[in-house]
């Protein structure tokens, strides 16, 4: 099948260059060897062209590293390119890493390439690297989205308020989008003539022993990176837990959860290919179908559209509505029951034994689950001396410790937590009319359970470590 015109922008439009010896494709986003439709566009290029392709992508390290990001993104990072790289040998594509950033690999190995084939992210960094490439490299440049099921603009031009103002505009289109991609077939395989890797990805653990970057959030063994990995995870996924996926989904002790989230945040697994196999899947029923395409596409592209046309995300003066941050200012003298300074927070050592759980799992493993996660953030708020600082801290948490932090989820999600895609609730103490969660939801679930759950989980990584 023909991959869909409104994934396809043509950021420099000019002919392909007569010399070029390979179409080049820049696997920064999309880090994965199938279901890539930048890739398979890449391939259908170099074919018409008589040319081999070679994917690059350019490893940040040291000062240079990627905003936040510390040995736990990065060995998850790695694992996933290792996979990607011997996914891509197979098919008969060239690859080469180096230590630089996506746009000065892009930049140089252009010099040579036929034309350029970007894939596509949201974040400021990304659009900064894209307009370097452009203000850097002379031959065509087509870039492909492949991290959302619809692209951001076709479903809408602004800021949507809310999914509810998202969702039938998304809808829309939906089956449109949601197609299988056939893999192309590579009609000229890359020989040792291309440029090679400075960089061996075969063993990432090397690499990772290799490079200058935080070290305190180690890795984790909960969570290996790769395509590889998170397809046996989808299928286990599907072949069980998702059968009450509508039921128990806001269940954290209940094992509903798939885990997609780390693979999605790095390009290891298409949301596509999720989506197909989850309608295609053999238990679970239509609830928990509409459930799970609400959390994956829906939610998911809500963040997209939020970080596309917020310039400023990760600001509290921008990023949360006008309305919380007058409410919240009105609040801010409101005596706190509890504060905690951002380091008790990281160590888990407040009074709720619960909120302690929660911060331990994502601490320990790098995940959280998504009802817990609200919870989580509602009370940094709640503990903090400022919503100002409570924005502060609930980001820098959740970008150092979670796998899939410093993604368009995590902006959307901490901005929510002061308001951000919601309305006024009733008025309250510290949260003014910011929607409050107390306890009380802790009911909805079976807490108890969840606490040995994250006690087992703990154990696991520090048997890892020792």
């Amino acid at each position: 099948m023909a991959i869909q015109a409104g994934r396809i922008r043509i950021l420099k439009d000019v002919p392909p260059r007569d010399d070029g010896r390979y179409v080049l494709y820049l696997l920064q986003q999309a880090n994965r060897a199938h279901n890539n439709p930048a890739l398979e566009l890449a391939i259908e290029e170099a074919n018409r062209l008589g040319l081999p392709v070679l994917a690059c992508f350019g490893l940040l390290d040291g000062a240079n590293g990627f905003p936040e990001a510390n040995a736990r993104h990065y060995a998850f990072l790695l694992q996933g390119l290792a996979d990607a790289a011997a996914g891509l040998a197979a098919r008969g594509i060239g690859f080469c890493l180096r230590k630089a950033s996506p746009a000065e690999i892009a930049i140089e190995l252009a010099d040579a390439a036929a034309l350029l084939v970007l894939d596509r992210g949201y974040l400021a960094i990304q659009k900064r690297w894209y307009g370097e490439i452009l203000a850097g490299v002379e031959t065509r440049i087509v870039q492909v989205e492949g991290d959302v099921v619809v692209p951001v603009e076709v479903v809408s031009g602004k800021h949507e308020y809310a999914a509810r103002t998202l969702r039938p505009k998304l809808h829309k289109h939906l089956d449109d989008y949601v197609a299988p991609l056939a893999a192309r077939k590579v009609k000229h395989r890359a020989g040792s003539g291309l440029p090679a890797c400075e960089v061996d990805i075969a063993d990432p653990e090397a690499v990772l022993a290799g490079m200058t970057l935080d070290r305190v959030v180690a890795p984790v063994r909960r969570f290996t990176g790769g395509e590889t990995e998170a397809r046996r995870r989808l299928a286990a996924y599907l072949a069980g837990p998702f059968a009450d996926y509508g039921s128990d989904r806001n269940r954290p002790e209940a094992g509903a959860a798939s885990h997609m989230s780390p693979y999605l945040h790095f390009g290891q697994i298409s949301p596509v290919e999720i989506v197909l196999a989850v309608r295609a899947a053999k238990t679970g029923g239509q609830e928990d179908r509409a459930a799970y395409v609400e959390e994956v596409v829906v939610r998911r592209e809500l963040a997209m559209n939020h970080v596309e046309y917020t310039e400023g995300y990760d600001d509290y003066a921008r990023a949360v509505p006008e309305w919380a941050r007058k409410t919240l200012a009105e609040q801010a003298d409101d005596p706190r029951p509890q504060t905690y300074t951002e380091a008790e927070l990281a160590e888990g050592r407040t009074h709720d034994i619960y909120w302690n759980a929660a911060q331990a799992e994502m601490r320990e493993t790098g995940y959280m689950h998504n009802h817990l996660r609200m919870y989580w953030g509602k009370k940094i708020l709640e503990w903090s001396p400022s919503p100002e600082e409570g924005f502060r801290r609930t980001l820098r948490l959740n970008n150092r410790y979670f796998l899939d932090g410093r993604d368009a989820n995590s902006f959307t999600n901490v901005a929510w937590v002061y308001g951000l895609h919601d309305r006024p609730w009733a008025r309250r103490k510290i949260f003014g009319t910011v929607r409050y969660q107390s306890e009380n939801s802790l009911r909805k679930f079976d807490a108890k359970a969840y606490l040995k759950t994250v006690d087992a989980l703990c154990r696991a990584e520090a048997k890892g470590s020792t």
